[in-house]
């Protein structure tokens, strides 16, 4: 009796790895999202304290954002990974 009941289950069971895989890639775009903001607000403070530094501090500022942007590049490679 058990096994007609699992297979039962088995033949409608829904695949719900793709919901949780945009919900976690969501979860994970949080983060590179607000590091972008404070690494501009902090090129923004350090320009307006010194205007002389600002192509100093927009090359390292440029050079962190890459460096943010890849995690969320990484999220949206893993979420195709585990959507599939």
């Amino acid at each position: 009796m058990s096994n007609i009941v699992l297979a039962q289950a088995a033949e409608q069971a829904v695949n719900i790895n793709p919901g949780l895989a945009a919900i976690g890639y969501g979860l994970g775009a949080i983060g590179p999202g607000i590091g972008v903001g404070l690494i501009f607000a902090a090129v923004i403070n350090g320009t307006a304290r010194q205007p002389e530094a600002q192509g100093k501090l927009q090359g390292i500022g440029f050079s962190t954002f890459v460096l943010t942007e890849v995690l969320a590049l990484i999220g949206i490679v893993i979420y195709f990974i585990a959507s599939a």
